[in-house]
Formats: structure tokens, sequence, C-alpha cells
């Protein structure tokens, strides 16, 4: 008799625990908000489904990979060098540093990220980064997110969310939309398509924002800055997020947009305390 209720209060906990789910698990990494969480979400109501408080004393290769150097503004300071990367008392430090040796590596600066490309990917729910940023001119620290699909076609199809984008010695951040719709057809300002806001120059920030069906709504702090809204009668392409996107945290330097680099700025860092995803 003890064991068939201990047997039905097993049952009972596990049914009850798959009621609570708020995500559906795709590929073992992407995390899919159930259907009947699509509706707008009391702050109480968000469940915690992904984070990392970077308490290790290494980087926890199951969630995030080091950014690997490309061809784009963005990236093309990314490196592997364990001179970019630092986890003390629980912070992940990512650098951006003069290059210590130009002998085969000819780039004058090297600098640190991360991302959870193929190992953490979600769609709709809150995402929130505790970071303190560094300055310095030529600076562009970026926290943001890419399809991990390829439901929509090549960049910029899948579509571009960047939870904040910070330029030199600015005390404001950038929080912005790219698609196909905003770059190639144009649609930047119906609707518009970034905002900013200010933030603790000097301290540690939350950068977030809630991610629904309908609309992309920025936080800093907690506090409501910028809205993206999906708009109807418009070409398709305004709205390519509708699938799982992952995130992306690194500490760029130059490009047209951010400015050259001024050498004697550097070293400078981005600090991240914790990434915490809900659902």
């Amino acid at each position: 008799m003890k064991r068939l209720i201990l047997l039905a209060v097993i049952i009972i906990s596990l049914l009850q625990g798959c009621k609570l789910r708020t995500y559906t698990l795709v590929d073992n990494y992407q995390y899919i908000q159930n259907q009947k969480q699509h509706q707008r979400q009391v702050d109480n109501k968000w469940k915690l489904v992904w984070k990392d408080d970077f308490n290790g004393n290494s980087l926890d290769t199951t969630k995030w990979t080091k950014v690997p150097a490309g061809k784009s503004a963005w990236n093309k300071h990314m490196s592997y060098d364990p001179s970019c990367y630092a986890l003390l008392n629980g912070l992940l430090h990512l650098k951006g540093i003069p290059n210590p040796d130009t002998s085969l590596d000819k780039r004058p600066f090297i600098t640190g990220g991360i991302y959870s490309k193929g190992k953490f990917a979600f769609q709709y729910g809150k995402i929130e980064i505790r970071a303190k940023l560094g300055a310095a001119k030529g600076a562009w620290p970026a926290m943001w997110m890419l399809a991990a699909t390829n439901k929509h076609g090549a960049y910029p199809r899948n579509g571009e969310i960047d939870i904040m984008e910070h330029l030199n010695y600015d005390s404001i951040i950038y929080q912005t939309i790219h698609s196909y719709y905003t770059l190639n057809l144009k649609q930047d300002k119906h609707p518009p398509h970034f905002g900013t806001a200010k933030f603790n120059t000097n301290d540690f920030n939350v950068f977030g924002l809630k991610w629904y069906p309908d609309s992309i709504v920025y936080s800093v702090n907690g506090q409501r800055t910028f809205t993206y809204p999906r708009v109807k009668g418009v070409d398709s392409s305004q709205w390519p997020f509708d699938q799982p996107f992952y995130v992306l945290i690194d500490q760029q330097l130059g490009g047209d947009w951010v400015g050259e680099v001024q050498p004697a700025d550097l070293p400078v860092e981005m600090i991240v305390d914790w990434v915490k995803v809900y659902q």
C-alpha cells in the first residue's frame, strides 16, 4: 500500500512538473516558449529556464564558445587569445587590448567575445544581462542575438536583435532591430527600428528585453526603454522574429560606426556578472 501511495505521489509530481514547464526543448538546445505562454506575462510569472553566473574557473563550454575572427566590422579583431578573457570572482572579463604578438597575427588589436551558437537558443521570453561597460575611443561592446536556424534565408533575412551596443565614451546605449525590412527595403522608420537609453556609466547595469510574438520590449535596469512592434499589412520581412535566436556578448573595437581606435585608451573591457533567460 505504501509503495502504491509513493508511486502515485511521484506520478503526480511529474505531471505537475510538465504542466509548469514553460518551454519545449528542440534539438536539445532550443527553448521554444509554449503557445499558452505567449500572452503578456506578469513579471512574477516568468520562470528561469537558462543562466550562467560565471562562477567557475573557466568558461562553461557547454554553454558558450569564443567568437572566432571574421571579416565584418564587429568580429575582425575577435581572438581566442587567453589575454582577452578572464574569470575572476564570479565575473567574466571580455577585453580589447593591443595585440601582444604581431609576428603571426598582424592585427593591431585583439578582442574577446562569446556566443551560445549551437548550444543555447530561445524563442520568446525574457533575457537579462548584468554587466559593466568599459569606455575607450573606438570601443564597441555589444550584447545581441542572431537566428539559430535558417528559416527565412541568409542574413539579413533572419533578422538581428541588438540588446545593447555602446560607443566610445557615450552616456547612452543603443537598442536596435535589423532585418531585410530595415536594411534592404529601408523601412527603418515605419516603425522606428532603434532607441537609445541612458545607463550608469560607472557601475553595473542590467540590459534586457522581453520578446513576444507581436513585439520586442527593451529595458535598462528594469525600466522599459524602447519597443519594436510587429506591424500588420507590410512586407513579411518586417518580422523574422518567429524562430529561436542565440546570444552573443563581445567587446568589439573599431569600425565605421564607432570610429578609429585610440591605442592609448586600451585596454578596455566589458565585465559580465550573469546572463538569465526566462519564459
